[in-house]
């Protein structure tokens, strides 16, 4: 893969997604704490899941609107390299997480329409890195892993002082058209290579990494 491409395998839920990730190339490895999804981990097993993660390829913990005894308990249990905020944490709240935590954070933040582009300057300016991903539909229980792209050109040329990385919708087959219409340097992908929902594909994880390498 260029070194100017990374990809982030989100919602890994067993041992060998995790190593099928880590071959394929994968520079993030993904872990849910949310208890409406599908691939929420108990802590236990995200310990266990994130252990062997070798040196390089970074562990991220999805986690939505937790308090702080949640995020102690957490961090506690879970060698990590990135906290990822992906609910209606205030940018008050983000600088609160980095401080208390010492993690870098990536604020999650929800595209529909060129209104919500605003919300991103915002957080730029208190995050490490931003996800920039498709808005739920009105009365999802997830904010994320939803398997909807949104509008690519709303951000195509904007580019922000910190890493970035594009999310939602994104499958083996558009992940080309979406480096192409948006400049992304960095992807994450959790559904879009899945056979089940929480279930990953090994086949499928290649050949996002591949089409990304050939993008």
């Amino acid at each position: 893969m260029p070194e100017n491409i990374r990809v982030k395998i989100c919602g890994l839920t067993a041992a060998q997604d995790v190593s099928a990730a880590v071959a394929a190339g994968a520079s993030y490895v993904g872990f849910v704490f949310f208890e409406k999804s599908p691939r929420h981990l108990a802590l236990e097993k995200a310990a266990a899941l994130a252990l062997p993660v070798p040196p390089g390829v970074a562990k991220v913990a999805l986690t939505v609107d937790a308090d702080n005894a949640r995020l102690d308990a957490l961090t506690a249990a879970v060698p990590l390299d990135f906290l990822q905020l992906h609910g209606h944490e205030t940018p008050e709240r983000v600088t609160e997480i980095k401080a208390r935590y010492g993690l870098p954070v990536i604020k999650a933040l929800g595209v529909a329409g060129a209104d919500d582009l605003a919300r991103i300057d915002i957080y730029a300016r208190v995050a490490d890195q931003l996800l920039i991903d498709a808005k739920p539909p009105k009365g999802a229980t997830r904010p994320g892993g939803n398997a909807l792209a949104f509008d690519w050109t709303l951000i195509a040329g904007r580019r922000w002082t910190l890493p970035w990385l594009l999310a939602g919708g994104l499958v083996p087959g558009n992940v080309a058209e979406a480096i192409k219409l948006t400049g992304a340097k960095q992807l994450d992908v959790s559904s879009g290579v899945e056979s089940a929902p929480g279930v990953k594909d090994p086949a499928l994880i290649r050949a996002f990494i591949e089409a990304a390498r050939c993008s």
